[in-house]
């Protein structure tokens, strides 16, 4: 049986995170599947599939609408199985931001009806010159909160990728456990 990597990624970090996963599920000896959600023309068939791993990021305070449009529609076919959220945000970079980060996939199981049967909280990237300044005053103050990172010169990676791999291992090790039933 095969694990779906359903994600969405708009600055390239998650994309990363999702390659990394897979990587590491292909590594561990199972099949994988990685799958954009944005990507109209890809029919996904849930009939092989034995578990998912959903991997979005957080831009102004929500994951992208594509995420959740496909993760609506596909609710059932996800609770079905066994199944783990990566909600990909800078202010899971810091222990005061982790309520914010938190609300984040409260938020997205307030708007699309599904609730993951475990989510992580995964640090993002700041990349270089990608920002405008109303984007960057707002890195800045609210999400950096005053932190003096230098976003003129190179990308910050944030994301604890042991952290981030441990916790896909555990999913890997859960996801064979007998399922409840979905409604």
């Amino acid at each position: 049986m095969t694990v779906l990597i359903l994600y969405e990624s708009l600055e390239g970090q998650t994309l990363k995170i999702a390659k990394s996963v897979c990587e590491q599920i292909h590594a561990a000896g199972i099949p994988a599947l990685m799958v954009v959600t944005s990507d109209r023309l890809v029919s996904v068939s849930f009939e092989d599939i034995d578990s998912v791993i959903l991997a979005a990021p957080v831009h102004e305070r929500r994951h992208p609408e594509e995420f959740e449009v496909f993760v609506t529609a596909s609710r059932h076919d996800l609770m079905a199985r066994p199944n783990l959220l990566l909600s990909v945000s800078l202010c899971a970079a810091f222990p005061e931001g982790l309520e914010d980060a938190q609300d984040y996939v409260t938020e997205l199981q307030m708007r699309t009806g599904f609730t993951p049967d475990s989510s992580v909280l995964v640090a993002g990237a700041v990349r270089a010159g990608g920002y405008d300044y109303f984007a960057e005053q707002v890195l800045r103050y609210s999400v950096l909160r005053g932190r003096e990172i230098d976003l003129d010169h190179k990308l910050h990676d944030f994301t604890d990728w042991e952290g981030l791999a441990q916790a896909v291992s555990e999913f890997l090790t859960r996801r064979t456990a007998p399922r409840k039933e979905a409604v």
